[in-house]
């Protein structure tokens, strides 16, 4: 197998992966912009910066988890620099060291506020700079891979919101807030939100990697069957409290009118809050997407219940 390449792999995704690679000898090195003091495979990349990716091995297998995320990121700039630059960047230098393989996590943010069970087919309909920087990102490697299509090869990954221990993103901060019973639930919560265990979408990489597949391929990956709130909420408080409910319940008009005050409240300060007006409507929203991922043969390790439990028993009950 050829040496893998991991960029961004010193983040939470990436150093998943690199543990599951390494528990079965599989030879990586990981660039990232972020150092690592106890990683002997680790290299200095910057993918902003094309002379910095001129380190990776010829001929290696590219995995690009490197990706400018936040909702509130500043200069707005940044995310079209790493996201798209860095897709651009990182092309060129597999033209020059003849590495023919690029695997691409994106995101469903390019399909924006989509109808439930989008596939991989849905339409491209991004609201924030996020989406539309990761879609821009993956017409860069299709146009690479429509270079040389019986050569190279191309595997598009659109994962749904990442979870698991030691991530501090949007499910985390829900969970938190449940733990620590300041949450209350807005709406009905009938709302359906397909969510992905990060040791799941680490072993659908390593899976791709090991199973060699060839051309252009393209996945959504959501780990099933979907929560809705009232059930990730309710899950969340029996396992923390023993109590199978979801608490406070306000109307979901409620959520709206604290999420535009504290827009307003940001905009004073200059100051972005945990609280918006579209951090409420997204919570409210349906994010419910199917994908192709089964016809692989790929079966993930855990359930998303059990994923759920995993993240809970770290950050909240065994924290050591």
């Amino acid at each position: 197998m050829k040496q893998i390449s991991i960029i961004g792999g010193n983040g939470f995704l990436g150093r998943v992966l690199s543990n599951q690679l390494d528990k079965e000898n599989i030879k990586h090195k990981i660039y990232d912009i972020n150092t690592s003091s106890d990683c002997t495979n680790f290299k200095f990349c910057d993918v902003t910066d094309e002379k910095s990716l001129n380190s990776l091995e010829k001929n290696s297998i590219i995995i690009n988890l490197a990706a400018v995320h936040r909702d509130d990121v500043k200069p707005v700039s940044r995310y079209d620099e790493v996201n798209i630059d860095g897709a651009r960047n990182i092309c060129k230098v597999a033209r020059k060291k003849n590495i023919n393989t690029i695997i691409f996590t994106s995101s469903v943010a390019v399909y924006g506020f989509a109808k439930p069970d989008t596939d991989e087919n849905g339409d491209i309909n991004y609201f924030n700079d996020y989406g539309r920087t990761k879609y821009f990102a993956e017409k860069e490697y299709i146009k690479w891979f429509n270079e040389s299509p019986k050569l190279r090869n191309l595997i598009i990954i659109r994962p749904t919101v990442i979870f698991g221990k030691d991530n501090e993103g949007n499910v985390f901060n829900l969970l938190n807030q449940i733990a620590n019973r300041r949450f209350i639930m807005f709406g009905n919560g009938k709302n359906v939100k397909s969510m992905a265990y990060v040791e799941n979408v680490a072993e659908f990489i390593k899976f791709i990697i090991k199973s060699e597949l060839k051309g252009f391929r393209k996945y959504n990956y959501i780990d099933k069957p979907d929560l809705n709130m009232n059930d990730l909420v309710s899950l969340t408080r029996k396992y923390l409290f023993g109590k199978d409910d979801v608490g406070i319940r306000l109307p979901s008009i409620i959520g709206f009118l604290i999420g535009a005050f504290a827009d307003v409240i940001a905009m004073i300060i200059r100051r972005p809050l945990p609280v918006s007006k579209i951090r409420v409507k997204k919570f409210m929203s349906t994010t419910s997407f199917s994908t192709s991922v089964n016809k692989t043969g790929f079966v993930p390790n855990f359930s998303l219940r059990d994923g759920l439990f995993k993240t809970l028993n770290h950050e909240f009950v065994d924290k050591d």
